[in-house]
């Protein structure tokens, strides 16, 4: 006579592993019974459908930033999948947020995966969620920021978040580190300042703004001094302090900072978007 799991029996292993209720009853069945037996079939499972999918785009997901209670840290991660439909998902972004809080205590991507995540490492979970979903879910995304207080903000619907990292802790501060945020996920800046700008970057932009004057026929003595002009305004347009505030166009950022307080600067600021 074969097993027949008990409804009680199901509902707990689809409370502790997130599966299906079919594929709980299932697990069970072909465990006559043994409980841990089951979890292992449904990971099992999940491993194959990781492998089967291991090629697939996971270009979609939730983005989300944390920080610690004291605001000295934080961390912006972004947990893939492969469908809209999926990153939509109650069950999908409370997970996100769950792993976003564990990545305050990670160094690094790989220390998040190796972390134990409630009997099986971050790594385990998402390849079990793998075998729930039917999707590739992976940690994308991983970026992590210190200063002397940091604020953050999730854009709405979880596809872009931020943190700023402010030079200090002030009436007021939390406001502007959340505006700040909100300024970096609009605008999505190379760079905090000029100073922070690759050479790389700015090489390049120098050619290209140097082969469209010369295509003009201006003058080659007088280019030197059009391109000091251009990278005034590239730096303005593309680096966070200089952009002009979004609240309001009239300031730029770091002007905005000051009105709050004038010893405050911008020291640093991470972003992620998963577009």
């Amino acid at each position: 006579m074969s097993y027949t799991p008990a409804a009680a029996d199901v509902a707990k292993l689809r409370n502790q592993t997130g599966a299906g209720m079919m594929d709980c009853k299932k697990a069970l069945v072909e465990a006559e019974g043994d409980f841990e037996k089951a979890v292992d079939i449904l990971r099992k499972k999940g491993q194959k459908v990781a492998a089967n999918r291991a090629d697939r785009e996971s270009a979609e997901g939730a983005v989300i930033a944390r920080v610690n209670e004291d605001n000295t840290l934080g961390v912006v991660i972004s947990l893939n999948c492969e469908t809209d439909f999926v990153a939509k998902n109650e069950d999908f972004i409370e997970l996100a947020y769950e792993l976003a809080e564990m990545a305050i205590f990670a160094a690094t991507k790989e220390e998040l995966l190796a972390t134990d995540f409630h009997g099986m490492t971050v790594a385990e979970k998402l390849i079990e969620q793998t075998g729930v979903i039917g999707e590739k879910i992976e940690i994308g995304s991983f970026e992590r920021i210190e200063g002397p207080f940091l604020g953050a903000y999730i854009h709405a619907g979880n596809k872009i978040a931020a943190i700023t990292s402010l030079s200090a802790k002030v009436e007021g501060s939390d406001e502007v580190a959340k505006a700040v945020s909100m300024q970096a996920a609009a605008m999505n800046p190379i760079a905090l300042d000029e100073t922070r700008v690759s050479q790389e970057t700015i090489d390049k932009e120098l050619e290209i703004e140097r082969h469209k004057l010369t295509e003009e026929g201006k003058p080659a003595n007088i280019i030197d001094n059009i391109l000091k002009g251009k990278m005034q305004r590239f730096y303005k347009d593309n680096t966070l302090v200089h952009q002009d505030f979004i609240k309001d166009s009239s300031i730029s950022v770091a002007d905005y900072v000051k009105s709050v307080n004038a010893d405050l600067k911008v020291t640093g600021f991470v972003r992620v978007s998963l577009s």
